[in-house]
């Protein structure tokens, strides 16, 4: 998957249905942190999270999946820290050639000069609400199997 340079959040939503139409609610946190900002128009790309497990159950109006405030809470905040040092694979290439990882809730980390496939200690040196910028520590070998 591409991840572009313009990205501008990236967070868990869900698809709420309203009187014959669909929304997303945005987290209050992406407009006070001034990520996003009210009455503006934003591009949106969904990306399924189910499971095959998920596809087996059949779900209900009457019966929502997650309560949607408790889990704007769940993730409240960045899974990383600055300074922090974490082992990822490269799974993509960014637009301007940089590696992305991802960690914990499909966290993205971006990390220069890096291929897709390479396995990389990182410290992460800058951590937004949406993304990490990561250097590279140490070179990891593949292993064999």
């Amino acid at each position: 998957m591409d991840i572009s340079e313009s990205l501008q959040t990236l967070y868990t939503a869900t698809v709420e249905e309203d009187d014959g139409s669909y929304q997303i609610t945005v987290p209050e946190r992406e407009v006070t942190t001034g990520t996003l900002a009210a009455d503006e128009t934003y591009r949106v790309a969904l990306i399924s999270t189910s499971t095959p497990d998920a596809e087996d159950t059949e779900m209900t109006d009457s019966e929502p999946s997650t309560d949607h405030k408790d889990q704007q809470q769940e993730f409240e905040s960045p899974p990383v820290e600055e300074g922090e040092q974490r082992e990822v694979e490269i799974e993509n290439l960014g637009d301007q050639g940089d590696g992305i990882a991802k960690v914990e809730r499909g966290y993205v980390v971006i990390v220069p000069e890096t291929n897709v496939g390479d396995r990389v200690t990182v410290e992460m040196q800058q951590v937004r609400e949406n993304v990490a910028f990561a250097d590279i520590v140490e070179h990891n070998p593949r292993e064999e199997v």
